[in-house]
């Protein structure tokens, strides 16, 4: 394995932005990334795990530490619980793949997560969701090499601590854990997941009442590439922020300043609300650019770096996104992004 110095990430991230890494790495299989981890711990640097780098924002100064690529990308299926199907994948494995392998296979479960750019291990970390679906519904172990153990362990969906685009893994208690594979339990012809308003529209608008999963997938890469830029041409992370979740007095009261705002209760009661309704409607910032930094003129949760910005640039762009946010409506809204690297 080679460890390579003052690599240039930039290109590295969907972003294409940030500065570069003081270290770098590719691991190849359990081994490397054990040695791998074993260099940063010699040297006293800290450690960082690249997937594809789709949803994060790297500092202009970079990363003072190691920077690890999982390049193992084996996938395979096998008969599962329940009758279902078992698909296991390494963590360098490109997510798209295994949903496209298992529609191809008429296996149901992962369809409505079509598209979603990133690798097989940057899925859990995130709980990667989209059209009424999220990872937790199918995942049913994670395996991972424990840097402060220096052990592989497995973990259950339930140790995982899935939340709304959270996990262990972004917490303090996970920071030792890096991803190296994964199982999803899916099922063999299952109905596939229409539930969500576009993609039920989507198919009511064409007469189709029992759409394949094959048809599922289209209509979701459809739908998701009408809305969101492509990251093989433009910097993006695709969603920038989070759709907040408040209190029910707390939408009512916007409700009542904003007619029209679209509600999604939740188990606890509280209130998921869209911020890309927020934002259009309420701000009016759907197509705000300053600069090389804007938001996406079809999709204003989507930040889009149109060419030469600076990491610092997109934060404070962000920034006051977010100010304005919470000046009209009280929301401070969070990054879906992750901020990595020497940020001042």
């Amino acid at each position: 394995m080679t460890i390579e110095k003052d690599k240039a990430l930039a290109r590295l991230t969907t972003m294409r932005a940030g500065g570069p890494a003081r270290f770098f790495a590719v691991a190849g299989n359990d081994g490397e990334l054990a040695e791998a981890l074993s260099f940063a711990e010699e040297n006293s640097v800290p450690f960082f795990v690249l997937g594809e780098g789709s949803n994060i924002l790297v500092a202009d100064a970079g990363i003072n530490g190691l920077v690890v690529k999982i390049g193992s990308a084996n996938v395979a299926l096998e008969d599962g619980p329940a009758g279902g199907a078992l698909l296991t994948a390494d963590a360098g494995a490109h997510w798209d793949d295994l949903v496209s392998l298992a529609v191809e296979k008429g296996l149901g479960g992962i369809e409505n997560l079509s598209l979603i750019p990133g690798t097989a291990g940057a899925a859990p970390v995130q709980n990667i969701g989209a059209y009424g679906a999220e990872l937790a519904d199918t995942l049913l172990w994670v395996e991972a090499y424990d840097a402060r153990a220096k052990k592989t362990v497995r973990l259950t969906k339930e140790e995982c601590g899935f939340g709304y685009r959270d996990s262990i893994f972004k917490k303090k208690e996970g920071a030792g854990l890096v991803i190296t594979r994964l199982a999803l339990a899916l099922k063999k012809d299952g109905a596939p997941n229409i539930s969500y308003k576009d993609v039920r529209d989507y198919f009511a608008s064409r007469g189709t009442r029992s759409p394949s999963l094959e048809e599922t997938r289209r209509a979701v890469m459809e739908i998701r590439t009408a809305k969101l830029p492509d990251p093989k041409k433009i910097g993006t992370v695709g969603s920038f922020f989070k759709n907040p979740i408040v209190s029910k007095e707390h939408y009512d009261t916007l409700a009542g300043q904003y007619p029209g705002l679209p509600a999604f209760p939740q188990k606890d009661g509280r209130v998921k609300i869209p911020l890309a309704w927020i934002l259009d409607k309420a701000c009016g910032l759907k197509g705000a650019r300053e600069g090389e930094v804007g938001l996406y003129e079809r999709q204003p949760l989507a930040l889009v770096n149109f060419g030469n910005a600076h990491a610092t640039d997109i934060r404070a762009f962000a920034e006051k996104i977010v100010r304005h946010v919470k000046e009209k409506t009280g929301i401070e809204p969070e990054y879906e992004v992750s901020l990595v690297g020497k940020w001042d």
